[in-house]
C-alpha cells in the first residue's frame, strides 16, 4: 500500500494514499472566525468549500510553516455515519511517498486518548514512521462544527460525496 510522508517538527508521519484525493500546493484559506482550533479556514475545491484542518496546529500548537514543501492534501473523511466527506489537511514537508504493508506498522503501546489520530508505527532507515488515522482525525466536537448536515441527517449538498 502507498503512504504519504510528511513531517511534524523532526517526526515523520504518513497517510494511506488510498484515503487522499489529491495533493495541492499551499493556498490561501477562507477564514472562519471562531472555528475550533485546528480549523484554519475553508478553501474552494472544484466549486465546493471543504473545510481545512492544519495537522500542525491540532498536534503542537502551532501553525504549519509556509514552505514550498507544505502541502495541502484533499482527503476522504469517512464520517461515522457511513458517509465520505472532503476534508482540506495541512502538512509540512510532504514530499515523499513509501509502499509498504499495513501490517508491517505495529502498535506504539501509549494511548493517546488526545490525539486519537496517532496510529501504528514502522521502522525504517531514518527513524520510525508513524501512521495517521483519517477517521480518527475529528473529534465529535469538530466533526460536529465541519459537517453539521451530516450530523443532523440532512441530506449532504451534491458533490460532498465523491
Amino acid at each position: 500500500m502507498l503512504y504519504l510522508l510528511f513531517h511534524l517538527d523532526a517526526d515523520r508521519y504518513a497517510f494511506p494514499a488510498r484515503d487522499v484525493k489529491e495533493v495541492l500546493p499551499l493556498v490561501s484559506t477562507k477564514a472562519l472566525p471562531g472555528a475550533p482550533a485546528g480549523i484554519v479556514g475553508a478553501v474552494n475545491f472544484r466549486g465546493m468549500a471543504v473545510p481545512v484542518l492544519d495537522l500542525a496546529q491540532l498536534a503542537l500548537g502551532r501553525p504549519s510553516a509556509r514552505r514550498v514543501s507544505t502541502r495541502l492534501l484533499i482527503v476522504n473523511y469517512p464520517h461515522p455515519d457511513g458517509r465520505h466527506c472532503l476534508l482540506g489537511v495541512t502538512v509540512e514537508r510532504a514530499t515523499e511517498m513509501i509502499s509498504r504493508d499495513p501490517a508491517e506498522f505495529r502498535p506504539v503501546g501509549v494511548a493517546t486518548a488526545g490525539a486519537r489520530y496517532l496510529g501504528p508505527v514502522i521502522q525504517d532507515a531514518g527513524g520510525m514512521i508513524q501512521r495517521i488515522e483519517i477517521a480518527e482525525l475529528l473529534t465529535a466536537e469538530l466533526r460536529e462544527a465541519l459537517f453539521p448536515e451530516a450530523v443532523a441527517g440532512a441530506p449532504v449538498p451534491a458533490g460532498k460525496t465523491p
